[in-house]
């Protein structure tokens, strides 16, 4: 159970980090906005609240590993590892200029704090999966998380990784599931139906939980859950809204992959009290 004061301080945390979502993507021209900004409550527990990691020690064979499977949603981790200090906040200026360690999508070989490069959705599990079971092989207690965005699980390599997952009774793993009902092309259930999909993970011997995504303390609880839980994975369905915290972005699936205009941005920041 998380205090009142750290509540408060995540959400803070997780206001400061929208912002700079916005910032960035409007300085970059491109990218992607409302997976971002739905995203990152998520973001702000694992990263100032749960993962063990270590900034200035990236490589720290013990730390905790996170693999955005929602490559796309690359701003809401940067913005997330420069406040956590694994580069500078400046960096986020970068953002997809030719050159920049801040590419469109994760780079491990270029960006501190990334774990693999993502972005051809489908494949973050099945990296997730590789990562906890190598974990266990080597008598590691770190744990590994990966996001997931539901358009992404209609791709079938999604469900052979869920297998695996169970099938080696991986409890070190959790994957967080990115419910905002929205992709570049619609809404999910028109374009594809994923559902019901806490009974299907369930079905695959999964840990199955569900939560308001944008509930700090919610998202807290079901990660301990998520730890305490033995000889299965653990899938968190995290019921978000796409572009969370900007009003006029809110449940459009056209800001998918639409930065902020000036107006916006200006709009945007005011709502967020950074005006």
């Amino acid at each position: 159970m998380l205090t009142e004061q750290t509540v408060r301080e995540l959400e803070q945390t997780a206001r400061q980090l929208r912002v700079e979502i916005l910032k960035m993507l409007n300085t970059a021209k491109s990218g992607h906005t409302g997976g971002s900004l739905s995203a990152i409550d998520i973001l702000t527990v694992l990263y100032f609240n749960k993962m063990r990691h270590d900034p200035s020690n990236p490589a720290w064979e013990d730390r905790d590993r996170f693999v955005l499977s929602k490559g796309h949603a690359a701003p809401a981790l940067y913005a997330s590892l420069a406040k956590a200090g694994y580069f500078s906040r400046d960096d986020l200026k970068t953002l997809r200029r030719l050159g920049s360690h801040l590419q469109g999508h994760p780079d491990m070989n270029k960006t501190p704090g990334v774990e693999v490069c993502t972005g051809s959705l489908g494949q973050g599990l099945s990296q997730a999966v590789g990562l906890a079971l190598a974990g266990r092989l080597a008598g590691k207690s770190s744990r590994v998380y990966t996001l997931l965005g539901d358009g992404e699980v209609q791709e079938g390599q999604i469900w052979e990784a869920a297998m695996a997952a169970a099938h080696y009774r991986l409890d070190n793993l959790c994957a967080l599931l990115d419910w905002n009902g929205l992709q570049i092309d619609g809404e999910v259930d028109k374009v594809m139906n994923v559902g019901p999909l806490g009974p299907k993970f369930l079905s695959y011997n999964w840990h199955v939980l569900e939560v308001d995504g944008h509930d700090v303390q919610a998202i807290s609880r079901a990660l301990a859950d998520a730890e305490k839980t033995k000889d299965k994975p653990t899938m968190i369905i995290a019921r978000t809204v796409k572009g969370k915290g900007i009003s006029f972005f809110e449940h459009k699936a056209s800001y998918h992959g639409v930065p902020p205009s000036d107006e916006e941005l200006d709009r945007g920041l005011e709502e967020l009290g950074h005006a």
